[in-house]
């Protein structure tokens, strides 16, 4: 494989994690994959990995590499589907990575026009509410719920989010609605740890409250599910809770009251002169999809409007 062939199981083994995974993934011997990084290392005059008994780093010199390594791997690999004749169409293997209740609702039911288009193209879809580290696990492109102004990351605003603060009928019948802000504090108020505190936007100005409640969870999904059972009062996005707010089942508490308009729908990835085919293709499918006003949020303007007028 030459020289290009070392440049391509040092990146493996970087998303990989280790020597032997990349070697797994690649079909060779952890001996192969060594010696292969060794007369890298030698050509380079420099060490590109800290190995440990368990998993391997970047030294400060192997992460400067990487990041060009990667650039150069993306662009062999743009070039060839254009000498291929297939510069219209994304081939080869996408991983994306994506919010659970986002990527289950907005992004998995609407996959198949895109493979039906591209019958080259394999998507691998992780779902996850952290963060990943998009360079070191070895994704293509992220979509991200955030405010992502000091990102160093490159990134496509795909749509705006709203959130809003809503209960059910049930709830505010049974404990009382809210009428300014500094009520909340008498209320069940539900919340991920990553969501506490909430900064909300109003008449009076920003306000940053600390959520306490008795049910603690990582899970959005599982705020979701005790909002709608009447447990409490959840900040959540119009992407989530869009047909309950439309069929009544759930109300919006406060409604001149919203979270940070900063926070947006983004499609990240790492800073690349020549974006490949696939990730573009991709990014592009999802742009389409929710267009200026998401479908999520059809229709929500003029009920919210009606709420703040009650």
């Amino acid at each position: 494989m030459g020289n290009l062939g070392d440049l391509e199981i040092f990146a493996r083994i970087v998303t990989a994690g280790s020597l032997s995974a990349a070697g797994r993934e690649m079909g060779l011997s952890p001996p192969v994959v060594s010696k292969r990084v060794q007369r890298l290392e030698e050509r380079l005059g420099a060490r590109l990995f800290q190995r440990t008994t368990r998993k391997v780093t970047l030294t400060e010199a192997g992460q400067g590499f990487y990041d060009r390594v990667v650039a150069i791997l993306a662009s062999i690999e743009e070039a060839e589907s254009q000498l291929a004749r297939k510069s219209s169409e994304a081939r080869g293997l996408l991983r994306v990575s994506a919010p659970t209740s986002f990527g289950r609702l907005h992004i998995a039911p609407h996959l198949r026009p895109l493979l039906d288009a591209n019958p080259d193209l394999t998507i691998d879809l992780e779902l996850s509410d952290s963060f990943v580290d998009i360079v070191g696990e070895g994704f293509d492109v992220a979509v991200r719920i955030a405010d992502l102004d000091d990102s160093s990351l490159v990134a496509r605003r795909l749509a705006s989010v709203h959130r809003v603060l809503c209960a059910t009928p049930d709830y505010l019948a049974r404990v009382g609605e809210p009428r300014h802000i500094s009520e909340l504090s008498g209320h069940v108020l539900l919340a991920t740890h990553g969501q506490d505190p909430w900064r909300l936007e109003g008449p009076d100005g920003p306000v940053t409250l600390r959520v306490h409640s008795q049910l603690r969870t990582n899970s959005n999904e599982v705020v979701r599910e005790a909002v709608l059972a009447s447990v409490g009062i959840a900040l959540r996005s119009t992407w989530d809770v869009g047909p309950e707010l439309r069929s009544g089942a759930l109300k919006v508490v406060l409604p001149r009251w919203r979270a940070s308009h900063r926070v947006g729908l983004f499609a990240v990835y790492p800073s690349r002169r020549f974006l490949p085919q696939k990730v573009r293709v991709f990014i592009d499918h999802l742009a389409a999809l929710y267009g200026q006003v998401p479908p999520w949020d059809e229709g929500l303007d003029q009920l919210l409007e009606q709420q703040q007028a009650a």
